[in-house]
């Protein structure tokens, strides 16, 4: 069985990436792990079994270049006053739907009060969520990316939701 070209990959499955990337990550530092996951991706590529998960092996990727991006900034200096950010990032080519929905949500604030409310679950809850609702993984497969088994990854997603909807009806709007 022929491997598809890695742009048909990056096309298919790099919204998916980018949505983890930013469920975990500010959204400078998420678009700096989309690319270093797309970089580590390609050179590994021609390694990977034709018959291979891509999505699942795409997202362990991703998740791992956002925890080495959350541990690298304490080796970092943090900036005095916040960065303006205007939106939707530049260069990923023509706004989809899903990147103009997220500049609707991102101008009624929508954004940065689940991005927030994403921040203060728990890590297992907080990669439940990401995993199972953002990048669509199956529950087996979120276990496995967190180190728990199925039905304990059906819990810690059930409970992260449970708690952003706590934590959303909280929040003035």
């Amino acid at each position: 069985m022929r491997m598809r070209p890695f742009d048909e990959v990056v096309a298919e499955h790099g919204a998916v990436v980018l949505r983890v990337c930013r469920a975990m990550l500010p959204v400078a530092e998420a678009d700096d792990a989309w690319s270093e996951t797309f970089l580590s991706a390609m050179r590994a590529y021609p390694d990977l079994r034709p018959d291979s998960n891509v999505r699942g092996w795409l997202t362990t990727i991703a998740h791992r270049k956002a925890i080495d991006q959350i541990r690298g900034r304490n080796r970092r200096p943090w900036p005095v006053d916040p960065l303006p950010i205007d939106g939707v990032p530049q260069g990923k080519g023509e706004a989809g739907a899903d990147e103009r929905a997220l500049a609707a949500l991102d101008r009624a604030g929508v954004v940065n009060e689940l991005q927030a409310a994403l921040d203060g679950l728990a890590p297992k809850q907080r990669g439940a969520v990401v995993y199972h609702y953002l990048a669509e993984l199956p529950y087996a497969e979120v276990g496995e990316l967190l180190g728990t088994s199925e039905a304990a990854a059906r819990r810690s997603a059930a409970d992260g939701i449970a708690r952003l909807r706590t934590t959303m009806r909280g929040t003035p709007r």
